[in-house]
């Protein structure tokens, strides 16, 4: 038996990169499956299709599992509930979401359009408020569910081109711990996981220098989406009942617990502080346990196992 047998999981994002591969592996540890996909193309916009979401859903039922799909876009509140419905009406349950559905409109922060900001935001932070409200309650009420949703180490460390992106994906680590906290009582989880992988979303990724064409041919070969779905299938399972309210990185065979943010240095004035001691006695303090500006490959600086 699977991790996940009998379960029904519904997987956004489930035609292509982490999500079809959270999928197949979902159906192969005894899932029932709704695979949602939009159909659309990597920065989004467009009409989709319903295809690419079916060929995942035929793979799985030729493997002997059972699977339907569905091509609502995540950033529709009805198109949501409909994908709660069809696994309702198809599997008669639903017991945990996972749910990579994303898009991406790289540009640099001073460049960026209204435009560029609210699709990415729309998609990412909204779509998984959608999906977490629509199934939240009937979670709650059967006393059983898990919402295993994507951060990314552009949020939580940073890179240079994608502060929608970011924006987007540190909101999802906040209503991710937020779920987590008032679902403990009703035994529903939420985790997140930032990803490492080489999928069509990171592909669009411009190469400029040599540097970044060795990394981008580590990712393709070093850190693949089947490997993020075993840490995606995982947290979705009862086999992790007692984990909720963490952030995980999966890169390549490793997998990280990431830090949350909590007091590093304190510092404190008996009389107060003005704006003028503050820059001169209360900032020279701290700096030393400041942060710097290094993107994410300057904290993940080896190469993955």
């Amino acid at each position: 038996m699977g991790v996940l047998e009998g379960k029904v999981v519904l997987v956004t994002g489930g035609a292509n990169g982490i999500g079809k591969e959270s999928a197949l592996l979902a159906a192969k540890e005894g899932a029932l499956v709704v695979v949602n996909d939009l159909g659309g193309s990597v920065a989004g916009g467009d009409e989709g299709s319903a295809g690419p979401a079916e060929q995942v859903a035929q793979a799985i039922r030729r493997s002997g599992g059972q699977a339907v799909s569905n091509s609502d876009s995540v950033t529709s509140r009805d198109g949501v509930k409909r994908m709660i419905e069809q696994a309702m009406d198809s599997f008669k349950g639903l017991h945990a979401i996972i749910s990579p559905a994303g898009i991406l409109r790289d540009t640099m922060f001073h460049k960026m359009t209204d435009h560029d900001w609210d699709s990415v935001i729309e998609v990412h932070l909204q779509g998984s408020y959608n999906v977490c409200r629509a199934a939240i309650n009937h979670f709650r009420e059967q006393n059983e569910g898990s919402f295993v949703l994507f951060t990314s180490t552009s949020g939580l460390i940073g890179n240079v081109g994608q502060a929608n992106y970011a924006a987007a994906k540190m909101g999802i680590a906040g209503l991710s711990r937020i779920i987590a906290m008032e679902g403990a009582q009703k035994n529903v989880r939420s985790n997140v996981i930032a990803p490492f992988a080489w999928t069509r979303m990171i592909a669009t990724i411009p190469v400029k220098d040599e540097a970044s064409a060795k990394r981008v041919e580590r990712m393709k070969n070093m850190m693949r989406a089947d490997q993020v779905a075993q840490l995606a299938v995982a947290l979705a399972s009862p086999a992790t009942k007692d984990v909720s309210g963490q952030m995980f990185a999966a890169r390549g065979n490793e997998i990280f617990l990431m830090s949350q943010p909590r007091p590093v240095r304190g510092i404190g004035k008996v009389e107060g502080w003005s704006p003028q001691t503050i820059a001169e006695h209360a900032m020279p303090a701290l700096k030393p346990s400041f942060f710097d500006l290094g993107a994410t490959t300057s904290v993940f600086g080896w190469d993955p196992i």
